[in-house]
Formats: C-alpha cells, structure tokens, sequence
C-alpha cells in the first residue's frame, strides 16, 4: 500500500486478519488434509462436511475446522467406521447431552462387529484350505475337479446354520 493510503488504515485493522486469509479453496484443503477434492465433495454430499461459505464467485471457502474435520473422517475409516458411524460420532460430538461413554458405546460396537468379521474370514480361509488340500491340481478335466465337485455338494446340501 502506500504511505497515504496506511496512514487512513487504523492499527488495529491492520493485525486483524481478513475474512479471506481465512478461508481456503477446496484444492488447499484437499491438499492439506491430503484428499481428492472429489472425496470433499463427497462428504459434503453425505452431510459430514460442508464450507465456511461462498465466495462472491460461487466458490466453496473453508476453514481450519474443514482440515480437522477431514483428517478426522481419514482416522475413523482407518479404523473401520463407515460413513454412518462417522456421522453419528461427529452428532455426539455436537450434542451438549452427550458424553465419552457414548462415543466409547460406538467403539465397542465396532469393535464387536469387526471381531465377527474376522471369525468369518478365518471360518472361508479354512474352508478354502480343506478344498485346497482335495485337490492335487493336477490336470484333470473339469468334470472330474474335486474342488468343483465339493462345492456342488456343499450347495446341493444348503447354507449351514
């Protein structure tokens, strides 16, 4: 600026910061929270984000609370939370009636379902070993593969309870 135009701007105005310097393009907060743009967009869709505001342009403008909210989102996927949980999580977490021990009540829960899941998959790998362990994978024809075989009969026979 020059000199003229700083002696009308006040002292204070000038260590405030400007409405602008605080608000981030989608591209800054893709990059800072290290996302896609298409993920931001996303989340804004299935209400777990949404932008400080507009731009006079109609651009989306964010804030340093969009970063920790992302980078919020990235840590409760990683743990296994689906989008539902993570919306419930980010709930409690506005609700002033709510406190750990129901967030702790989400944890468990996942937790839970996640220790089934496992039980499942080790319940097919060990199923998938016995159908390994019929076959000598030689070259036989089709008709004659006792993996094929097995599995024909085990549907033959229906789902086990």
């Amino acid at each position: 600026m020059h000199e003229e135009a700083m002696s009308r701007v006040s002292p204070a105005r000038l260590k405030e910061p400007s409405r602008e310097s605080a608000a981030l393009t989608i591209g800054k907060v893709a990059r800072i929270a290290q996302v896609s743009v298409d993920a931001i967009r996303f989340y804004e869709k299935e209400g777990l984000l949404s932008p400080a505001r507009k731009s006079d342009a109609g651009y989306r403008l964010y804030n340093e609370d969009a970063v920790r909210r992302l980078t919020f989102i990235k840590h409760a996927q990683h743990c296994g939370l689906s989008l539902a949980e993570i919306r419930e999580l980010l709930e409690l977490k506005s609700r002033g009636d709510s406190c750990c021990e129901d967030v702790r009540g989400v944890a468990i829960q996942k937790k839970l379902q996640i220790e089934a899941k496992i039980r499942a998959l080790k319940a097919m790998s060990q199923a998938l070993s016995e159908l390994i362990d019929i076959c000598a994978g030689d070259r036989k024809p089709l008709d004659e593969c006792p993996i094929l075989a097995a599995l024909e009969s085990s549907l033959a026979k229906g789902p086990r309870p």
